[in-house]
């Protein structure tokens, strides 16, 4: 049954992001990353104030693997 959309705002789109409307089976994941970065750097929105007075990021990570999507391609 179809439904009804509200107002949409897509800022943007990034090269594995992934938009849909309208009815969807499954969505998965064709790439994936990981990122280090201080308090309050991956924030999004439109009025964001963040407030950081001590910031420590730590990258030690001694995994070999931490996400497969083997099985999503």
């Amino acid at each position: 049954m179809p439904g009804i959309t509200g107002p949409i705002k897509i800022d943007a789109i990034a090269s594995g992001g992934v938009f849909n409307v309208g009815d969807t089976l499954n969505v998965a994941p064709k790439t994936t990353n990981k990122n280090y970065s201080g308090a309050g750097a991956a924030n999004t929105g439109d009025f964001i104030q963040t407030n950081n007075i001590v910031s420590n990021t730590n990258s030690l990570d001694n995994d070999i693997l931490d996400s497969s999507n083997a099985a999503n391609n």
